[in-house]
């Protein structure tokens, strides 16, 4: 922060997060600490790659005016993320009741008599992962005790994720519906296949005995077509009687 007799500033740096083919702003915070209007008026090395809204105004007595300056999209990157771009904020005693159309350029040529401030701001570039490496590290350093007690008026319950009112209980009484129904269909899929395993059993077993049969009929002249057909109509007569 500069402070001066009519002004002060803050930051001193304009930062910027800077990415390739983005427009990028950063503000900055004007305040007057007179009882005087105080017009400013803010200049740029480099008025092509930056917009100052406002470039000139008014700060009213003992209030704070924003300014807001971007960056035009850059196709390049500054070697070494290097800028020398320089801005000055200039600043003025206004007459009473003034606006920001009564700012004429010529209230900021240097006369005698007349109470000029100057305040010089540095353009800081800032890689695009700092905002997000800070956020890291600062919730890396939060200590997390897994021994800690519940407790139901911790601030974290009143986040918009708890677990906690009507909703979180209707989230859970559902889950736990789903999970019933998943065990009953998985509990009648078994069923399903132990009886499509007894059934293979049998089948297994009555083929063995027609086989069998076959061989003993082929032995006393029985037509193993006849045996065939005598099978297979029993276990249609048992499927029936079954059902």
């Amino acid at each position: 922060m500069s402070t001066g007799e009519l002004l002060s500033v803050d930051p001193v740096e304009l930062k910027f997060t800077f990415e390739l083919n983005k427009q990028i702003s950063s503000s900055l915070q004007l305040t007057n600490k007179t009882d005087n209007h105080v017009g400013f008026k803010v200049k740029t090395t480099n008025p092509k790659k930056y917009c100052v809204r406002p470039n000139t105004g008014v700060v009213l007595p003992k209030s704070t005016c924003e300014v807001i300056v971007t960056m035009q999209a850059q196709k390049d990157a500054p070697p070494d993320m290097q800028c020398k771009d320089k801005f000055l904020l200039q600043s003025v005693v206004a007459s009473p009741g003034a606006t920001p159309k009564d700012i004429t350029p010529e209230m900021f040529s240097k006369q005698a008599g007349r109470v000029l401030e100057e305040c010089k701001l540095k353009v800081l570039y800032l890689p695009p992962n700092a905002a997000t490496s800070a956020i890291s590290q600062a919730t890396e350093e939060i200590p997390f005790s897994p021994k800690a007690p519940f407790s139901p008026k911790s601030p974290a319950i009143k986040d918009k994720g708890n677990f906690n009112g009507p909703e979180a209980s209707k989230k859970y009484v559902d889950s736990n519906d789903k999970s019933s129904e998943m065990r009953s269909l998985l509990a009648q899929l078994t069923n399903e296949k132990n009886a499509a395993n007894e059934q293979s059993k049998r089948i297994r077993q009555e083929m063995e005995v027609l086989r069998r049969g076959s061989n003993k009929s082929q032995g006393s002249g029985v037509p193993l077509i006849f045996v065939i057909i005598v099978a297979l109509i029993g276990l249609i007569l048992g499927y029936i009687m079954k059902n």
